[in-house]
């Protein structure tokens, strides 16, 4: 999709259920949102994963030069205000990590977490990044890339597909959107800032990075009050191209903040698989395009535990635990979510001649009242179901 913002239009690409925490990923200079395919299967199963291209990228518009790297942090947030995103996990690789910092500096409460891949806080020397701005106006991309690619991709990962699809990647770059990112490049430095980053930040680095080193990450990390670091190896500069499972399971890891062998990244689909079983996928429709940022996280906390995590469980088939459930909520007086489990009863194999037993039970041992308030609705609600059957 396109966002149209200031004064550009926007190339957005989006995965993963509508209500799921969002993820921002930001690509490094002179690619494209293209490198994060390998790792949005895993990540959009429990993420909202968003995923522009910057500024003269990629699909999205150009605009004459110079950026800055706060006028890239401003479009990020310009697109997750169009998204009515509130708060994010938000991380890139190389220049993407700059503006990820950025933005982390810009408008901290925003910001979940912070993964910062194969960057740094500067990227030396000024001069160096303005004489190839220079250059690329002059002369274009293709005479440079060879040299760019080698950096990228390790000796090994040049001779795969990934490599052949970076190159034409960086080839198809306009040179004025690659050049005044370049002029951004050469006009930032937050190494007197990174005190102010107090988000849990991931710093992730290719073991033979030679644009921004394993020594570089290890300062980045030793600067950020709450810093962790992740050393991936036969990976360079572009690691979620050359290691995608690795990065894949190294982000998922600190986004749940547990050991993610513990945790399966798709709770969060397999919630919303059984949630929209159970209730049908009519109210969770409507349930999900109701969401807004006062109850986002509520919605991701009850669909990946109620949903995906106890609902999911093999001890009790679904009439059971329907069972179970409508018996809670009659005892506890919780009518509204008795009446929609009443509902969702045709979905689990919960007859009328259950309803009405376990409502016994609830008469016992909650109190008449209670039960009797309990049947009114179910008879109620299945008097609706039998004249539509």
């Amino acid at each position: 999709m396109f966002i149209s913002l200031r004064d550009l239009n926007v190339h957005v690409r989006i995965d993963g259920p509508p209500g799921a925490p969002v993820l921002l990923l930001l690509h490094s200079l002179g690619t494209s949102s293209d490198i994060w395919d390998g790792m949005i299967s895993q990540l959009s199963s429990a993420f909202r994963v968003i995923r522009p291209d910057m500024r003269g990228h990629g699909l999205s518009d150009v605009s004459k030069g110079p950026y800055s790297i706060d006028q890239l942090a401003n479009d990020a947030f310009s697109i997750l205000k169009a998204l009515s995103v509130q708060k994010a996990y938000i991380g890139g690789v190389s220049i993407g990590g700059l503006i990820a910092q950025k933005m982390a500096l810009l408008e901290p409460e925003r910001v979940l977490r912070l993964f910062l891949i194969d960057t740094a806080s500067v990227f030396p020397s000024s001069a160096s990044w303005l004489e190839r701005a220079h250059d690329v106006r002059l002369h274009g991309l293709k005479r440079m890339a060879d040299d760019v690619l080698n950096r990228w991709i390790t000796t090994p990962g040049l001779k795969t597909p990934e490599a052949k699809g970076l190159r034409q990647i960086f080839l198809r770059t306009d040179p004025e959107g690659y050049a005044s990112a370049c002029e951004a490049l050469s006009s930032c430095d937050l190494t007197q800032e990174l005190h102010g980053i107090t988000v849990p930040t991931l710093v992730i680095v290719g073991e033979q990075d030679t644009a921004t080193p394993v020594s570089v990450a290890r300062k980045l990390r030793e600067s950020l009050p709450d810093g962790q670091l992740k050393i991936v190896p036969q990976a360079s500069h572009i690691p979620t191209m050359e290691q995608p499972k690795a990065i894949t399971t190294a982000m998922l890891s600190f986004l749940t903040g547990s050991d993610h062998n513990n945790i399966p990244p798709d709770l969060y689909a397999r919630g919303m698989d059984v949630r929209r079983a159970v209730l049908g996928n009519s109210h969770v429709d409507r349930s999900t395009a109701a969401i807004t940022p006062f109850d986002q996280d509520f919605q991701t906390f009850i669909t990946r535990t109620a949903w995906g995590q106890v609902w999911s469980r093999a001890q009790f088939d679904r009439r059971t635990r329907s069972i179970v459930t409508l018996a809670l909520l009659a005892g506890l007086g919780c009518e509204e979510e008795f009446a929609l489990h009443v509902h969702a009863s045709r979905n689990t194999g919960c007859s009328d001649e259950d309803i009405a037993e376990l409502l016994l039970h609830v008469a016992v041992y909650a109190g008449i009242p209670k039960a009797n308030s309990a049947i009114r609705c179910a008879k109620n609600i299945l008097k609706e179901h039998h004249k539509k059957e």
